[in-house]
């Protein structure tokens, strides 16, 4: 079908490395931002760390393809008004701000 429209298609090796963009750049977050800065004690260690990252990715921190919106924000992100708290996340390692109840 598609050939027959002109398209001219190209077989890629599944080494390729945009096969997947949106994976690869969500790997690539995640290993830098988490991964790369602590030393691993195993495999429940490892999935205690991709938790925590998937939760701050998804609740705490704004994303660009969706306007500065947070694909399941945090309630207490929803205050404007009352001083500045800081949360963190995995001993430190990412942090979450927001305005505690005035």
């Amino acid at each position: 079908m598609l050939r027959g429209a002109g398209v001219n298609v190209v077989r890629l090796p599944g080494e390729s490395p945009n096969l997947n963009a949106v994976a690869e750049r969500w790997v690539r977050s995640v290993r830098e931002e988490c991964l790369d800065r602590v030393v691993l004690f195993g495999e429940a260690h490892l999935r205690r760390l991709v938790h925590g990252y998937v939760a701050h990715h998804n609740r705490e921190r704004p994303h660009q393809g969706l306007g500065g919106v947070m694909v399941d924000p945090d309630p207490r992100a929803k205050n404007r008004s009352g001083p500045v708290r800081r949360v963190d996340r995995l001993g430190g390692l990412l942090r979450f701000y927001h305005r505690a109840a005035a």
